[in-house]
């Protein structure tokens, strides 16, 4: 039996497939569970993998990789391809991730809606449940993943649904400040200020519960699952009701002290009118958030309901949306400009909580705004689209308990340990 399928110690993980946690001591058990990681690691990050491969990259000796791939593959977790045949010798037999090796659920709270996904070993979400509120009640949240639960459970032969690792919860860090500007009463404010809100979704749901920063967790959705294998550090801004980020270097997420890097949301940038009454710097939220569309478009006396629903289901708001794009890609230039003075970056990746077509033109004007500025004595970054859209908070959480239970540190996705 593999390490990855042996017992451990962790009350919380009524799961099929178990993970020993890799700090301690380094006994022949830690060492395996270790080098199991590691395998399945490289074959997520080439897609598919032969014995001699992964022993070459990894440094492990071919008898070793055979041991553990047979183990893999009779846990479930790997499966064979199509054999590839060379000019002399057996056919090599790739490997790869079984998609129904392992399940994981990620739940995105946010300040005007929630959302619950079942995604699958590589990363495909499988099932997917919405729900918009005027702001986020933490007894209604728990409600919700009760039902969603409940709904998997009915819908998930009884084997997969053995199969879910965890619970991957992608929030805002104090959600209770960020509540009152969507008009959020003291008592519900205060309910989430006291709350151990990863205790009560575990009581919620029956899963481990990991948690994580909404913006955050997006950044390693597109870290792993977009275009981040492209670029060995980038910026990261994700528009939602307000802008946050995240940073990546060396291909990996770098959270900071405190896990709050890429806080970007609070940067100072420019008043909108310099010259006018309210001349003081602002904070990026207030020049680049979807609170601000929504604002606009009530102010033209429109119905502004749509924003909060899913991103495909959002009204035609015209001229209207046309003038966001513009104020918030002007924006967006002043922060991309700013983060690689400070960081030499090779890309800044500007995503959010709206459609591709969107997206493109944000990140298009973005480009433009840019180029007016004065970048002298900084080298200009590529403004990049994201690749994940809207689901990036719920696939970034859906992402921590794999990557938390079944993968090694996300640098080894991207570097070799031998790649000669």
């Amino acid at each position: 039996m593999s390490a990855l399928a042996g017992s451990t110690d962790e009350a919380t993980a009524p799961v099929g497939n178990k993970v020993i946690d890799p700090s301690g001591g380094a006994n022949h058990i830690r060492v395996r569970a270790y080098n199991e990681r590691l395998v399945l690691s490289l074959v997520r990050r080439h897609g598919e993998l032969s014995k001699a491969e992964i022993a070459r990259r990894s440094g492990l000796s071919a008898q070793t990789v055979s041991v553990i791939m047979r183990a893999l593959e009779a846990d479930g977790l790997l499966q064979r391809g199509d054999p590839v045949r060379g000019k002399v010798g057996q056919p090599s037999i790739p490997m790869r991730l079984d998609p129904d090796g392992v399940f994981s659920l990620g739940l995105k709270i946010g300040r005007r809606s929630t959302e619950l996904v079942l995604m699958d070993f590589v990363g495909t979400i499988r099932l997917r449940r919405h729900h918009a509120y005027p702001y986020p009640s933490l007894a209604a949240i728990l409600a919700f993943v009760k039902d969603g639960i409940a709904a998997l459970s009915g819908t998930l032969p009884p084997e997969q649904m053995a199969r879910i690792c965890g619970l991957g919860v992608a929030m805002p860090g104090e959600i209770w400040n960020w509540a009152e500007a969507v008009g959020a009463p003291a008592e519900e404010r205060e309910a989430w200020r006291q709350a151990n809100v990863p205790q009560l979704l575990y009581d919620a749901s029956g899963f481990p519960v990991f948690l994580e920063n909404d913006a955050t967790a997006a950044c390693a959705a597109e870290l792993i699952f977009g275009i981040g294998p492209q670029f060995s550090d980038f910026a990261y801004f994700f528009i939602g009701i307000f802008a946050g980020g995240g940073v990546v270097l060396n291909h990996e997420l770098y959270p900071g002290k405190t896990g709050n890097a890429g806080a970007f949301g609070s940067m100072p940038i420019p008043a909108a009118d310099p010259t006018g009454p309210t001349s003081r710097p602002r904070q990026l939220i207030d020049g680049a958030s979807v609170l601000v569309l929504e604002r606009m478009v009530q102010e033209a006396g429109r119905d502004a309901s749509s924003i909060w629903r899913l991103p495909e289901e959002w009204d035609d708001f015209g001229p209207i949306m046309d003038e966001w794009i513009s104020f918030t890609a002007r924006s967006l230039a002043v922060a991309a400009l700013t983060v690689c003075s400070v960081i030499d970056f090779e890309a800044v990746v500007i995503d959010g909580g709206f459609t591709p077509t969107i997206r493109k033109r944000l990140a298009e004007a973005t480009r433009t705004a840019l180029a007016a500025l004065d970048h002298q004595g900084i080298t200009r970054p590529r403004i990049e689209e994201g690749q994940i859209g809207s689901g990036a908070r719920a696939t970034g959480a859906a992402s921590l308990p794999l990557f938390s239970r079944y993968l090694t540190d996300q640098t080894v996705l991207f570097k070799d340990m031998q790649t000669g």
